[in-house]
């Protein structure tokens, strides 16, 4: 049944399986309200809700929603499609709405609308809520934007979203931002940034979180010990709430892939089962997908299971060129070389690789640092610094190219965005793929 839900029946299914607790119903049917809640506030179903079920589908943070006034309209829909009976859970109700997203504009105009001044309580209960605030209350979804999250400095971090033209730098103090070996961006947004360092009985790590109201980055759990050489090569995943850091020394003959997991429940880290690599490392990649780490080469692919701390082998894609970056999308893993000759995808429930298309690069150009993958708007992506001897300046700097792949077409298209030009720094990127957030813009732009 939950397979089957749309959008025409979403609300009454909805209310079916808030009667009878129903779960592997009601999350699926939830999810559709609040991805599509303008449309459905609009319809007769949602005026029959109970009050219970509109305070919950409003409270929730997933509302696809551009402007907090689109549930304020809501409310009021359904309070007027029975007024004289629901007026009085208005008081209730008010408190549901984010007064921080509102203007002052729009929050006078609340306490103007006759539902309010006609309901003793109403007005006191939104100035009550205006005036105490709540840090917690979280921009809806449809208010954030994604961004792809890379580094200039250690006290400069770059967001960008090519798609939309959107680019936003933010310079830290030193205080503010501590030096970031590797970065991560969870299922639940929160992002976390591991740092390094030295003490006179060995290097720490050190986990730091993103506020994203306040922008600033906050110490957050107990240290661990590091790796002891700034030589390794640094990953930074989470599975299932567990965060887990990967370290191996690419110079070693040998190289030990080195783990250890944070719990960010118990706030606990520790060790895990370590990797023995074939041979010296030139590229590699690691990345998440599913309930997995994967750690990829061209000649040796392993999993990682958490459930039993135990890596495995899989079928390594063979006569191709080492991955350098790497990303998931569903089930799938896609990756490319150094120099973007091709694109492999993995598919993690078959052990099958599939080659698909690379780089189109008429002119020739060559890559001058690592491209990286991400995805954005459930698309993939890929960023390459490339020499462009046409460019205006010395032929040794860099042009910025953004590309799409499309699927259907297998074929990489050129993005028509326009990055920064900055020929001072170089795009940065955390781990073996850019991490892409879902930020709220006006907290970036207070920097």
């Amino acid at each position: 049944m939950a397979m089957n839900v749309e959008r025409s029946t979403c609300v009454d299914l909805y209310k079916f399986a808030d009667v009878f607790s129903v779960d592997i119903v009601q999350k699926p049917c939830l999810h559709l309200i609040h991805r599509n809640f303008a449309e459905v506030a609009s319809s007769e179903e949602f005026c029959s809700l109970s009050v219970n079920q509109l305070t919950e589908i409003i409270s929730h943070d997933e509302l696809d929603v551009k402007e907090e006034t689109t549930v304020w309209e809501a409310v009021v829909r359904w309070v007027q499609h029975s007024k004289e009976d629901r007026l009085h859970h208005l008081p209730s109700i008010l408190p549901h709405i984010r007064f921080n997203l509102l203007t002052s504009d729009d929050t006078t105009a609340i306490l103007e609308h006759p539902l309010v001044r006609e309901q003793p309580g109403s007005s006191e209960v939104v100035r009550n809520v205006v005036q105490k605030g709540n840090p917690d209350l979280k921009p809806r979804l449809g208010m954030t934007t994604e961004m792809a999250i890379l580094c200039f400095s250690f006290k400069e971090l770059f967001f960008m979203n090519p798609r939309e033209g959107k680019y936003i730098s933010c310079n830290y103090k030193i205080e503010d931002h501590p030096h970031a070996r590797t970065m991560t961006v969870t299922s639940d947004n929160n992002i976390y940034i591991l740092q390094t360092e030295v003490f006179e009985d060995g290097n720490q790590l050190s986990l730091f979180k993103y506020k994203h109201k306040e922008n600033v980055w906050e110490k957050t759990g107990v240290s661990s010990n590091g790796p002891e050489d700034d030589l390794y090569e640094t990953h930074f995943h989470e599975v299932d709430r567990i965060l887990y850091y990967l370290a191996v020394n690419p110079e070693e003959d040998r190289p030990l892939l080195e783990m250890k997991k944070y719990n960010l429940q118990t706030n606990q880290w520790q060790d895990c089962s370590q990797l023995q690599l074939r041979e010296t490392l030139d590229h590699s990649a690691t990345v998440s997908c599913g309930s997995h780490l994967y750690f990829l080469r061209s000649e040796e692919v392993h999993r990682y299971n958490p459930s039993q701390d135990k890596w495995s082998k899989r079928t390594p894609p063979i006569d191709v060129p080492d991955p350098c970056t790497a990303v998931a999308m569903g089930r799938e893993i896609f990756c490319i070389d150094f120099e973007f000759t091709q694109t492999m995808m993995y598919d993690t429930d078959s052990d099958c690789w599939q080659e698909l298309q690379g780089w189109p690069n008429p002119r020739n150009l060559g890559m001058k640092y690592r491209p990286s993958l991400f995805v954005m708007e459930n698309q993939l992506h890929a960023l390459l610094d490339v020499d462009d001897p046409d460019r205006k300046r010395s032929p040794t700097d860099c042009a910025h190219h953004v590309y799409v792949y499309d699927r259907s077409a297998d074929a990489w298209r050129e993005l028509k965005a326009t990055l920064p030009d900055l020929p001072d720094k170089k795009y940065g990127v955390y781990g073996s793929c850019a991490p892409v957030a879902r930020l709220y813009l006006p907290y970036l732009k207070r920097t």
